[in-house]
């Protein structure tokens, strides 16, 4: 069972007051397809995970590549974060305004690793990797810096993406990280991204990913290694994190919004998702569909990984399914369904997966009272270092 959120985090929510001053739009003038943020769901989820995690003693560093966005990181931390997660030099750099705390869980090489080390002095930076190649470039990078960098070597719980492969192979990249100059090893990562099945499925699964953990920790224990930070966790898995002994934090990012994927496995109710990108539709002229203005520019062409296919719900209408997209058209499966939209008629799409969707938008709109809209700045988007917006005068036709 996932728990309950507290009454009091379910009341109506006004816009922060940093907010008040670009509040200048209402729902029904909006330009589709836009990309919605309720306000009132964002507490109450963060309400939610933040009751669980201190019902378990976990702390939450909450991965920002869902929201890309200042505005949502400060929600974050004020609900008790306590720090965040990044996977690029960029979301770094904006979320160093922000908290002071950040994990870089994307082993930076080459030119990245220097700029990781141009972060703020006063940002204590922990760096995840699984490699001596990685090491030696964050290595490099610190020397010309007065800085010191925690490192956390990243483990293969059963993904079989990135991590090392056995707990020795642990030990002897910690050993190099403490015997390397401005590095200090902390800890272990995880990542139970292996595991996308409902929620009562779970446990089983997890059992093996406790399997590695703890061979790893104790690997590292009698090598005179311990590790202080476990830093686990996934938005699938994130009501079973407690299972994982040892774990000391858990990163999941999507459970700030949710998604298709989060409402399928069972993570939340539709009526917490709190993210949607609004369409209106645009043809009811081929039988049995409808379809609307928001294509794989807006809500992302990858595939649903659970039963059902296609790329979104309706978040009013969820036995209707977005069933293909093309670069600016929707459809809409109609064929299991009375409803019938009329041309004009506007509608909230719930995507399969909040992440690469948030990452299409300019902006996103917070939902407000009285369907009051004020945007939500992406500042964590795209790779050029924050603050240096190219020039807009064209080399070809000045």
């Amino acid at each position: 069972m996932t728990p309950t959120t507290p009454a009091s985090a379910t009341s109506k929510t006004s816009f922060p007051p940093t907010w008040e001053a670009s509040v200048d739009l209402h729902l029904n003038e909006v330009e589709t397809p836009a990309a919605l943020v309720d306000l009132d769901r964002v507490h109450a989820n963060l309400a939610k995970v933040m009751g669980y995690l201190g019902e378990h003693g976990l702390s939450w560093r909450p991965h920002v590549k869902t929201h890309k966005s200042r505005a949502m990181a400060h929600l974050q931390v004020a609900a008790g974060a306590d720090g965040l997660t990044v996977a690029t030099p960029r979301e770094a750099e904006v979320m160093a305004e922000v908290s002071p705390d950040l994990l870089l869980a994307h082993p930076p090489v080459h030119p990245k690793a220097r700029r990781i080390l141009g972060l703020p002095a006063a940002v204590r930076l922990k760096v995840a990797l699984d490699s001596e190649e990685a090491l030696a470039a964050l290595s490099s990078a610190a020397a010309g810096t007065g800085r010191e960098v925690g490192v956390l070597v990243e483990v293969d719980a059963g993904m079989g993406r990135v991590g090392v492969q056995t707990a020795d192979q642990a030990v002897e990249l910690a050993r190099r990280v403490e015997d390397t100059p401005k590095l200090r090893f902390e800890g272990i990562l995880f990542y139970p991204g292996h595991i996308r099945v409902p929620m009562e499925e779970q446990p089983d699964l997890l059992a093996g990913v406790t399997r590695r953990v703890e061979e790893t920790l104790e690997a590292l224990v009698r090598s005179g290694h311990p590790a202080g930070v476990v830093s686990g966790g996934s938005s699938p898995t994130l009501w079973q994190s407690h299972l994982v002994p040892g774990v000391t934090e858990i990163r999941a990012g999507t459970c700030i919004f949710h998604d298709r994927d989060m409402w399928t496995l069972g993570v939340c109710g539709l009526e917490e998702v709190a993210y949607s990108i609004l369409a209106t539709v645009v043809s009811t002229a081929v039988p049995h569909q409808a379809v609307v203005d928001a294509g794989s520019k807006a809500l992302a062409k990858e595939e649903f990984r659970g039963g059902g296919g296609g790329y979104g719900i309706l978040l009013d209408h969820p036995d209707v399914v977005v069933k293909s997209l093309s670069e600016e058209h929707g459809l809409l499966d109609l064929s299991g369904t009375d409803w019938r939209p009329q041309v004009g008629d506007r509608v909230r799409i719930v995507p399969n997966h909040v992440c690469v969707s948030v990452n299409l938008q300019d902006r996103l709109l917070a939902l407000g009272p009285d369907g009051i809209l004020a945007p939500i700045p992406l500042e964590g988007r795209g790779r050029l270092p924050a603050g240096s917006d190219p020039d807009q005068t064209s080399i070809l036709f000045p």
